[in-house]
């Protein structure tokens, strides 16, 4: 009897673990002004759902919500804002210092009259990073087939989350997109090994959550069907059912928001303007030069890249790659989406137009472009991508059949979504967090191979 509850036992002491050292690291790290990077997107329309009980597109509306009611608006996902305006509620004191941010932007009063606080927001992506970090491990134990897979994937994605703690220090979207994520392609994997209708309506539901988290994922609704088909095509009609249903559970969970829109807004869609905003600012890596292109794919290798690349082309070299120089194509993409909305107010209307001239213009140097911010965007988890990547390529070539098979499928929406992330967002590789899953799973394959295969495993 007692042996049979070591397991459980020391997973639940592995979770506190990973949840100890991922929050103390976290709260460890400077505090942020809670208008810095994107934060304040989140917490005005967390303001204005305590404040006015209305979902906003928050800083993107013409409202000023500290003296009068936005109108609803559909610009984000409803997930994280919502999430925010619970931890207000939670917490009166970060609710303070959230409002007095929002008030500080509306010019009501001082910034410097406003608390640094938001522990309740890192305390939330700590849980969200743990939840990912064991579904992940889950997975890999479910790809490989041994024990040793739990702990091993669970080690190699908690130290790569540990690279971008500061990151995670910051009211964004990263850490809960991350738990969700895992949590849902740990349903999938578990849906092919052990098939069942109700853990395919799982996994479409838990994808549906995601979409409403962040709007992006969409794709995937696209990308997961197509997945079981192939899974599972040698039960026939059955693999149909299995896709159908995974379909389903997806629209089930993001209908209604769909429908709010349709009519507290008045358009059906997830989401409006974020998509055409973020092409067009995709729009400006076009402009990259031949020697950018080339000197990027060893300027993207974590840590010892840049100091390379700048040591033997000068400090300059790829200045337009680094997010906060002034002459950086983020920069230049986010003017040119400025100028836009000054001048036309809305960008779903022009989109179209201007995606047919700079594929007209730029087709190929688009395609190439995403190239370099795929290769760039890929190396998560700091120093640690280093070695992950490369033993995530060599432990998929070393797979047996079955193993294979899992890592694969587990694979191919991560890698769809670095590919989206390249040809209409940028390089950053906070957008792509969720290949650490495979990359960890397939380091365990190979740690496996090499010394554990043989052998004889205890389960």
């Amino acid at each position: 009897m007692r042996s049979s509850l070591i397991g459980p036992y020391h997973r639940v002491v592995f979770a506190l673990i990973i949840f100890a050292t991922l929050a103390t690291a976290i709260l460890l790290r400077t505090p942020k002004w809670l208008s810095d990077f994107d934060q304040s997107f989140y917490i005005t329309i967390a303001y204005d759902l305590i404040h006015h009980g209305v979902f906003s597109n928050g800083v993107f509306d013409k409202v000023d919500s500290t003296r009068e009611t936005p109108p609803p608006g559909r610009f984000f996902a409803p997930v994280y804002p919502s999430l925010v305006a619970a931890l207000m509620i939670i917490d009166p004191r970060f609710a303070r210092a959230a409002d007095c941010n929002v008030e500080s932007n509306a010019g009501l009063r001082s910034g410097s009259q406003c608390e640094v606080y938001a522990r309740p927001a890192h305390l939330a992506n700590a849980v969200f990073l743990t939840l990912g970090v064991l579904a992940v491990a889950l997975t890999a134990e479910l790809i490989v087939g041994v024990t040793a897979a739990f702990w091993l994937a669970g080690i190699f994605a908690t130290v790569a989350l540990l690279s971008d703690a500061d990151l995670f220090s910051f009211v964004m979207t990263e850490s809960i997109t991350f738990g969700v994520y895992s949590v849902a392609l740990l349903a999938f994997v578990w849906s092919l090994k052990a098939p069942a209708l109700g853990r395919f309506l799982l996994a479409g539901a838990l994808l549906g959550l995601l979409v409403l988290t962040r709007t992006s994922y969409v794709v995937l609704f696209f990308v997961v069907p197509v997945l079981i088909v192939i899974a599972m095509r040698q039960s026939g009609l059955k693999a149909l059912g299995y896709a159908a249903g995974f379909v389903i559970a997806c629209a089930t969970v993001v209908s209604p928001w769909m429908a709010r829109n349709a009519v507290s807004v008045g358009h059906w869609g997830l989401t409006e303007e974020y998509g055409s905003a973020t092409l067009i600012e995709r729009f400006a890596f076009n402009d990259m030069t031949t020697r950018e292109f080339f000197l990027s794919f060893a300027y993207c290798l974590p840590t010892i890249g840049p100091p390379v690349v700048e040591m033997t082309f000068g400090t300059q070299a790829m200045d337009r790659f680094v997010y906060h120089t002034p002459r950086s194509f983020f920069h230049v993409g986010r003017s040119m989406r400025d100028k836009l909305v000054e001048a036309h107010g809305r960008l779903d209307p022009l989109i179209g137009g201007i995606v047919r001239e700079e594929m007209r213009r730029n087709r190929w140097r688009h395609l190439l472009v995403s190239l370099s911010l795929g290769w760039c965007g890929m190396w998560v988890g700091g120093s640690l991508g280093l070695l992950l990547i490369p033993a995530f390529v060599v432990g998929f070539l070393m797979a047996r059949d079955s193993t294979l098979r899992l890592l694969s499928f587990y694979s191919v929406p991560a890698f769809a979504m670095l590919g989206l992330h390249a040809l209409i967002a940028n390089q950053y590789t906070r957008y792509n967090l969720i290949l650490i899953g495979p990359l960890a799973a397939g380091a365990a394959s190979l740690v496996i191979t090499i010394f554990v295969r043989g052998r004889t495993v205890v389960r």
